[in-house]
């Protein structure tokens, strides 16, 4: 939690039921270092309010009418979007997360969890577990395209095995422990990983396996 005089975390809801947004500003306006300040039905008037408001983290719903979510995710530069699915509407939480979405979480989300998520979020940190993600994408696989990973990526030995590793689920504390070294090297290397791949975060990174062909859906990572 932030300590006192830190700056608060401006959140944004977009929603298009009114009911939900009203659960989420509850639970966060309840929080000492969250604020919500500005909310929306849809991605069009999101972009909008966006335009003229000063947002840290947006909380963003994938299917709403007009411009869903993951339009306005792609849309959107600056905050980190976090976004609201079910279980039956993985597709779309994917296709966010190759948008630029930091994460997801259901809707159903535990309040601690919700503000726990925003503040991660907000910190640069993963909101989701990759193996959350990768139970995800099992489901739909078939639908990837069949890709190579590029020659030109650079990735070293060492970065490579952090990205299957990180593609398999595991959190930076585990894969330090894997490979006996501090969980500061870990995050180097994944830092190196994210920048010669040009993703955004872990779950790109695992998305990003996924597609290049580095794991196959419930069997053990090529390579």
């Amino acid at each position: 939690m932030s300590g006192a005089g830190s700056p608060r975390i401006r959140v944004m809801l977009v929603d298009d039921q009114r009911l939900l947004r009203a659960g989420f500003r509850m639970v966060l306006g309840a929080q000492p270092d969250i604020e919500v300040v500005a909310e929306a039905g849809d991605g069009a008037r999101a972009l909008e309010v966006l335009r003229g408001t000063d947002v840290d983290v947006v909380l963003m719903d994938v299917r709403m009418p007009g411009m869903d979510g993951v339009e306005a995710t792609a849309r959107i530069r600056g905050p980190k979007v976090l976004i609201l699915t079910t279980f039956d509407l993985d597709e779309y939480a994917f296709a966010a997360v190759k948008a630029g979405a930091s994460g997801f979480l259901l809707k159903d989300v535990p309040p601690d969890d919700l503000v726990n998520a925003i503040r991660a979020v907000h910190a640069g940190d993963a909101v989701m577990a990759p193996s959350t993600l990768r139970r995800m994408l099992d489901r739909f696989a078939a639908n990837l395209p069949d890709q190579v990973p590029p020659d030109d990526a650079g990735l070293t030995p060492r970065e490579r095995e952090v990205l299957l590793m990180v593609a398999r689920g595991l959190s930076n504390l585990e894969i330090a422990a894997a490979l006996e070294v501090a969980e500061a090297t870990v995050k180097t290397h994944l830092g190196r990983v994210l920048a010669k791949l040009g993703l955004r975060d872990r779950a790109q990174a695992v998305v990003y396996a996924y597609e290049a062909g580095l794991v196959v859906p419930s069997h053990r990572p090529k390579g």
